[in-house]
């Protein structure tokens, strides 16, 4: 809010506010037609399939719930909503950790794998058509590397 006497906030000029707005409508598009596409051959959201790869990515397919907390870009209550549905679906169990009697351990089923191993061709393909094939190669090795840096950066306030 400004107020008087107040330094004049650092408005976005021209060429920023509309690589901005660029960028919140590409992040809405993608997430849309990414979304829908994994609805479709697969019966996943887009959180639920991340934490399938997430837990296949891990040692044995499992993590204990805080660590995959810390990797998946949900929050902890969206999370644990996702993992509860994962388990409904039998693509997911859960148990209790025998090292600690506050841990939870959640991992991939066979079913789970099979579901996983299905959906990722046509994810990864619809991935390449949206977000790499637009960009020649140089163009997208800049932006790589500017999203790479702006991550780094971000990852000090994500706590």
């Amino acid at each position: 809010m400004y107020r008087e006497g107040m330094d004049e906030p650092a408005w976005l000029d021209e060429h920023e506010l509309s690589a901005w707005q660029a960028f919140l409508a590409t992040g809405a598009i993608i997430n849309r037609l990414v979304e829908q596409q994994l609805k479709d051959d697969s019966g996943l959201s887009h959180s639920q399939y991340e934490v399938l790869v997430r837990l296949a990515d891990a040692p044995d397919g499992e993590l204990r719930m805080t660590e995959l907390a810390g990797a998946a870009f949900t929050s902890k209550s969206g999370l644990t909503y996702q993992v509860a549905q994962l388990e409904k679906a039998g693509l997911v169990r859960r148990r209790a950790c025998p090292t600690d009697v506050r841990g939870v351990i959640a991992s991939l089923t066979d079913e789970g794998w099979a579901v996983l191993r299905a959906a990722a061709p046509g994810h990864a393909a619809l991935v390449r058509e949206l977000f790499v094939s637009g960009l020649s190669r140089e163009e997208f090795a800049g932006f790589a590397a500017g999203l790479s840096a702006l991550l780094g950066r971000l990852s000090v306030h994500a706590g």
